[in-house]
């Protein structure tokens, strides 16, 4: 059993790491949590004590195989939650996330594994994210960033590297939304905004924070 505030570090710590090898360091940490530093040192030096992660002063952490293995089960219950909100309860996709943040930390594994089955095993949450299993595997597809497309290049939205509430309620404004085809039509070379037709039909013009924010698959 561990902390919330564990389990809010093991999960933080899986996002900022591309791969499992990858050592995150203590400043980026502490940005992702609103912290200071110090404390962050003092909350890796406390849970390398309990194996979750591998701390190396000056060289940053990673998460352990326990710490990799239960921060996919925070990832799975918050995610899974989300498709309940969204699914069952007529929540917006834009205002689960706190909600799920609460329900993540919910211990029962036969609960989890009810609601997987009660949900029909999703594979994806209401933003595009995979779900891991029981068993911590998770369905990956290839996708890049809208901004790394070209005038011409089309895919279909898959999922958003924000998903605060703004960004989100913005998406709605602009009927963006997951499973559409998107083309680029014009790309500016002086600030990277784009002008993108959705489905082709409707043509929204977007910022370059817009575009660096959303996942799309190759068609």
């Amino acid at each position: 059993m561990f902390s919330l505030s564990e389990e809010n570090y093991l999960k933080a710590i899986f996002h900022l790491q591309r791969n499992k090898n990858e050592e995150v360091s203590t400043n980026a940490l502490a940005h992702e949590m609103k912290s200071k530093a110090s404390s962050v040192t003092d909350m890796l030096k406390k849970m390398a004590d309990k194996e979750l992660v591998i701390y190396k002063k000056y060289q940053g952490v990673k998460l352990s195989e326990l710490g990799r293995k239960t921060a996919l089960e925070i990832i799975r219950k918050h995610r899974l939650w989300e498709v309940f909100l969204v699914e069952k309860l007529n929540f917006s996709w834009d205002e689960v996330h706190e909600v799920a943040e609460d329900l993540e930390h919910i211990k029962s594994k036969k609960l989890i594994s009810e609601l997987d089955e009660f949900l029909g095993n999703p594979k994806r949450d209401p933003h595009g994210d995979p779900i891991p299993d029981a068993n911590g595997n998770f369905l990956v597809i290839n996708k890049a960033l809208l901004n790394q497309l070209n005038e011409g290049d089309e895919g279909v939205f898959v999922g958003v590297k924000d998903s605060s509430t703004e960004f989100l309620q913005y998406l709605d404004k602009n009927n963006i939304a997951l499973g559409k085809r998107i083309q680029v039509v014009e790309k500016e070379s002086f600030d990277s905004s784009m002008q993108i037709k959705i489905e082709n039909k409707a043509t929204v013009n977007i910022s370059k924070q817009v575009s660096e924010n959303l996942f799309i698959k190759s068609i």
